[in-house]
């Protein structure tokens, strides 16, 4: 068996795979300079591609899957897969798992980082006090903070991060309501599951909402005009998914003219109509939404953390050795459904 790691692995990274592996295996990986060590190009990664049985890695450059003729696997390092082409690999009956779960606890800390700068107005804040500015009036609208504790929020897409979202929330005695595609799988510090057809009949409940879902053909735009006036106009919006999940332009609308009170996101609208791997899920929206005084960004470091990189390459050999032991994959991803 043949291991492609394509990103430049360090040696230490590349004997990890190789003692885990069945005894022969080959573990190849790019050599030389780089511009960033987690990319390669084509060039770089073309010769071991075309009989490697299994890739693992943080992109995968145009082309290379198409020339890939033992391809079997792709552990992806990741946990959104809807940058990879599901409909070639379903083609060619090549397996795919994902790291989902391994920056759940990253991205769950991130997502109520936003929710609480969001409530305390912590850049405007931190602002006025470093330019020696007391805020007036004392308890003006537009400078009191918002709380979290014994407040609803609504999370949608109670998967791995959705639910350690929960499990923080309740540190602030929050009552949390889940949407999830299965609302018969229940979360354990979610108070009440929904189904997503019962979006409409959550929101208006609730003073936070934080989405948490992955791209697919059914939830790209999925959050548009009806769910924004479903919400409460004093609810804050936080969206640590998928920028496309919600609609742009209705966003816009909600955020400008005080239909929605705030919205927070670490990840940003893809414009790219092409497969270029990996893409930023930071694209400045094309009507400025990062700029309006309502709005927090970050720019798709939520999964930057502390122990994450070790954990997504850790997860990646597990399922590199259940695939090599001829066990089911315990991250498999269902191509169909594209998560």
């Amino acid at each position: 068996m043949k291991v492609l790691c394509l990103w430049h692995a360090t040696e230490d990274e590349v004997n990890s795979i190789r003692k885990a592996m069945p005894r022969g295996t080959e573990v190849v990986a790019p050599k030389g300079e780089y511009f960033s060590r987690y990319e390669s190009t084509y060039s770089e990664l073309e010769a071991h591609a075309v009989d490697a049985d299994a890739f693992i890695g943080f992109a995968i450059p145009n082309g290379l899957i198409e020339i890939a003729r033992n391809l079997k696997l792709i552990c992806w390092l990741h946990s959104g897969v809807d940058e990879l082409d599901l409909q070639l690999m379903k083609k060619r009956g090549v397996k795919l798992a994902n790291v989902r779960g391994a920056n759940a606890v990253a991205v769950a800390e991130q997502a109520m980082m936003l929710m609480l700068s969001l409530a305390k107005k912590t850049l405007l804040k931190h602002q006025a006090a470093r330019e020696s500015r007391k805020l007036f009036p004392l308890w003006g609208d537009e400078h009191r903070s918002a709380v979290l504790h014994g407040r609803t929020l609504g999370v949608i897409g109670a998967g791995s991060i959705g639910s350690r979202i929960a499990k923080d929330a309740k540190g602030f005695e929050m009552h949390v309501l889940g949407v999830r595609r299965n609302k018969g799988q229940p979360a354990e510090y979610v108070d009440s599951m929904h189904g997503i057809d019962e979006l409409h009949s959550v929101l208006p409940k609730c003073d936070y909402v934080v989405l948490a879902t992955p791209l697919t053909k059914e939830t790209n735009g999925f959050f548009g005009k009806p769910e924004l006036n479903a919400m409460k106009p004093t609810a804050f919006l936080i969206n640590v998914g998928r920028g496309n999940v919600v609609q742009e332009k209705a966003l816009y609308e909600a955020l400008t003219s005080g239909r929605l009170r705030g919205y927070a996101a670490d990840v940003w609208w893809d414009y790219d109509s092409g497969r270029t791997m990996p893409r930023s899920y930071f694209t400045p929206s094309r009507l400025g939404i990062e700029k309006l005084p309502n709005v927090l960004c970050s720019l798709g470091e939520a999964h930057n953390a502390d122990d994450v990189r070790e954990r997504d390459i850790e997860w990646g050999i597990q399922s590199l050795v259940e695939f090599a032991a001829g066990k089911p994959l315990t991250r498999e991803i269902n191509v169909e459904l594209g998560y």
